[in-house]
């Protein structure tokens, strides 16, 4: 733990509750009691809801193709922000440049789901599960996840930023949602619920929500030392310019929550608004706009972990990405592969992994759609097995006969 971190611990809290008030393992991030050299590994997990355009997102703008398929909506090879000669960002993406020449910044192309749905419900509750085609699964990978690993009282270990607890975070380990860090408001383990109570308090003493059944104890003196520390007056780290809007805003709570050393392992949180069937747009528009939001967030929240950063990685993933061509309304209809962004400081980045399969029409998934070459959980799994050491994904992703031989290397 960094000194500027005891310490904002020490001043911010300690004065207020004093010391005997201090749960167990809060006690233990404050003094570093933790075994020496020891760096918590932490996973963010990033879902951008609505099936996002990955062709106009990172842009193969040495494909010919490409450009044919969308003359009205494609990105120019002038405004598109060159990454390898083939391969480029969309030009609102600026803000992903220097994590790419740092070589944090990793993307996989042509990835996704075999499951060949284009219902949005289906799609995304299939990758929060983990288990395409299956709608029987109870509980979320990103829980399953945590089913090997040392346990940790920590009430945050597992969180949610929203206000009710997602669908990849079901399961029998503990997950709190956490809507807003300066109200402590909390939704239930039934993703389709609305918030039980306004506070972690209310929850506690009523003793309604079974996720928090053996740390309910702990989430209460938690929330009193999160009080005490004022999180209302947090000031992002400098350069950390967050946009506003409620996925830059869950990402600051988020780098709050990390930097006070509450226990967090893995997290969530989402970001809506990809569904461009009309007036998609290319270097101004619907994409554009959302773009700039989706990565100065995530750009923000690189600069303000600081030092953390580089035993943080984040992922992001979307249901599916769009057609390979545009449609009559300006604009792109669901479709089949995507694109997932990978960093952190483990990360092998400044690299385009994936095989691409081409946008030639014989290479075209059913005649319309980028085809999957990289399965989702292959790049998920790889960082569940080899970042945070869970090497079971038999259990992670049930039926997925993926192998570490096939891993892409993402992880130095």
């Amino acid at each position: 733990m960094s000194i500027t971190r005891r310490i904002f611990l020490l001043n911010s809290a300690f004065a207020a509750v004093g010391t005997a008030a201090l749960p167990s393992f809060l006690a233990r991030a404050a003094y570093g009691a933790a075994e020496p050299g020891a760096k918590p590994k932490r996973l963010v997990v990033i879902f951008q809801r609505g099936a996002a355009d990955g062709l106009n997102i990172v842009i193969p703008h040495g494909e010919l193709s490409y450009y044919s398929m969308r003359p009205t909506i494609n990105i120019p090879r002038k405004s598109v922000l060159d990454l390898d000669g083939f391969f480029g960002l969309h030009p609102s993406m600026s803000a992903f440049q220097s994590l790419w020449n740092q070589k944090h910044l990793a993307i996989v192309h042509a990835t996704g789901s075999p499951d060949p749905t284009r219902s949005h419900f289906d799609a995304q509750d299939y990758m929060e599960s983990g288990t395409p085609g299956i709608k029987a699964t109870d509980d979320g990978w990103l829980n399953r996840a945590l089913h090997e690993m040392p346990p940790d009282r920590s009430a945050f270990r597992a969180i949610a930023l929203g206000p009710s607890l997602p669908r990849i975070l079901a399961g029998k380990e503990p997950a709190v949602a956490v809507n807003n860090v300066n109200n402590f408001g909390v939704g239930g383990k039934n993703p389709k619920a609305a918030p039980i109570a306004n506070t972690f308090e209310a929850m506690y003493d009523n003793s309604v929500d079974a996720v928090l059944h053996g740390t309910g104890q702990e989430t209460f003196d938690a929330v009193k030392m999160l009080k005490a520390a004022n999180p209302g007056k947090y000031a992002p780290a400098p350069g950390a310019n967050y946009p506003r809007g409620r996925f830059g805003d869950s990402l600051k709570q988020l780098a709050q929550l990390i930097k006070s050393n509450v226990g967090v392992q893995v997290a969530f949180a989402d970001i809506g608004g990809w569904d461009h069937h009309v007036n998609e747009g290319n270097t101004q528009g619907q994409i554009a706009n959302i773009l700039g939001e989706f990565s100065q967030s995530l750009a923000a929240l690189w600069v303000d972990l600081g030092d953390l950063a580089e035993d943080t990685v984040i992922v992001t993933m979307s249901e599916f990405g769009r057609t390979a061509r545009e449609n009559g309304n300006r604009g792109t209809d669901h479709g089949h592969a995507n694109v997932m962004f990978v960093l952190g400081g483990p990360i092998r980045g400044g690299r385009v992994y994936g095989r691409w399969p081409g946008l030639d029409q014989s290479q075209l998934y059913e005649g319309r759609d980028l085809a999957v070459t990289t399965d989702f959980r292959l790049v998920l799994g790889e960082l569940v097995s080899r970042y945070l050491g869970n090497p079971d994904l038999r259990e992670v992703f049930p039926g997925f006969e993926g192998q570490p031989a096939q891993f892409l290397k993402l992880l130095g």
